[in-house]
């Protein structure tokens, strides 16, 4: 098999000359926009390289259909497996599984409970949420500023409870709070799960703004929460000029209401990279190569000013 270099971020794990051949994938769910890139990088990846096979399950969001699906991995016979986990706190069984079978196993995007204590031949790769919600945070908070709105009222939507994403992005927006980094004070009106969904935040924000309670800014978990909020605005005349919206991923989507001026704030996260480099790290396991068992490829504030550099990415 050819060798492989993993650039840029990713040089942490050098390059490896991976004998593999077959990589089993199982994904939390196919219908999230992020995964899907994350996914397609993932398999696009393993199709360039040679005498390399991928099979990607879709877990359908279910904790038992998911070790059900590594379980018959390990009966297959697969070399190494990848894993976007449904709930990072559900992966100690899933390590154990992979473990007794003897088959290397990488979780990629989710940060699994067991980071700290993953066996030698498993590893995380990801970026590091401690700068996501922290780049967004301070960046609503500049913007607020400069529009003399301080103090100033806001939203948080959070992504599902269970994932460790959403734990640490929200934990973000409270340090970056208690850390005076925020440059107006910001007062919390409410918090609550969207659970990652457009339609699910639609719901929320219609049901915040029946309230009629004043707001100056929307921080979201992620783009998708943060589209269906400015979806319920706009159904409900708000203009996008008087509120300032953030969210996470720097999607296509995202970056068209960016576009269109209803996006002020998103954070670039390299799901394509991620892919490549949780399949780098399965196949040099499964080749008894080291690899560092975590590695993170950085976030990147995106706004107006720099979004073209990002079309093209997520």
């Amino acid at each position: 098999m050819k060798r492989t270099v993993i650039a840029g971020a990713l040089l942490s794990l050098m390059s490896t000359t991976a004998t593999a051949e077959t990589v089993g994938v199982s994904m939390a769910l196919f219908d999230d926009n992020f995964l899907t890139v994350l996914r397609n990088g993932m398999v696009e990846y393993a199709d360039s390289l040679d005498d390399v096979d991928i099979q990607v399950e879709d877990a359908q969001n279910d904790v038992a259909r998911q070790l059900d699906q590594i379980n018959n991995f390990i009966a297959s016979g697969v070399d190494a497996i990848v894993v976007n986990p449904v709930d990072t706190s559900a992966t100690q069984a899933m390590s154990d599984a992979a473990e007794q079978g003897g088959v290397p196993l990488v979780y990629v995007n989710r940060e699994p409970v067991n980071v700290d204590t993953l066996p030698d031949n498993q590893a995380f790769v990801a970026s590091d949420e401690r700068e996501s919600g922290t780049l967004e945070t301070v960046e609503i908070c500049d913007i607020l500023a400069a529009a003399g709105k301080d103090p100033a009222n806001v939203y948080i939507m959070m992504g599902e409870l269970s994932n460790q994403a959403a734990v640490m992005r929200t934990q973000d927006i409270d340090d970056v709070m208690a850390s005076g980094d925020c440059a107006v004070e910001l007062n919390v009106i409410d918090r609550q799960t969207a659970n990652w969904s457009r339609d699910e935040a639609q719901d929320l924000m219609t049901n915040w703004l029946s309230t009629g309670e004043p707001f100056d800014a929307l921080i979201s978990n992620n783009d998708e929460m943060a589209i269906g909020a400015i979806q319920a605005m706009k159904a409900s005349g708000i203009g996008m000029d008087d509120v300032v919206v953030g969210g996470i991923d720097a999607t296509q989507d995202a970056l068209l209401a960016m576009a269109a001026g209803e996006l002020d704030v998103t954070v670039f996260q390299d799901a394509a990279g991620q892919g490549i480099g949780a399949v780098d790290a399965a196949l040099a396991l499964a080749n008894g190569e080291d690899v560092d068992q975590k590695v993170y490829v950085p976030f990147q504030l995106v706004t107006p000013e720099n979004m073209t550099d990002f079309t093209t990415k997520n």
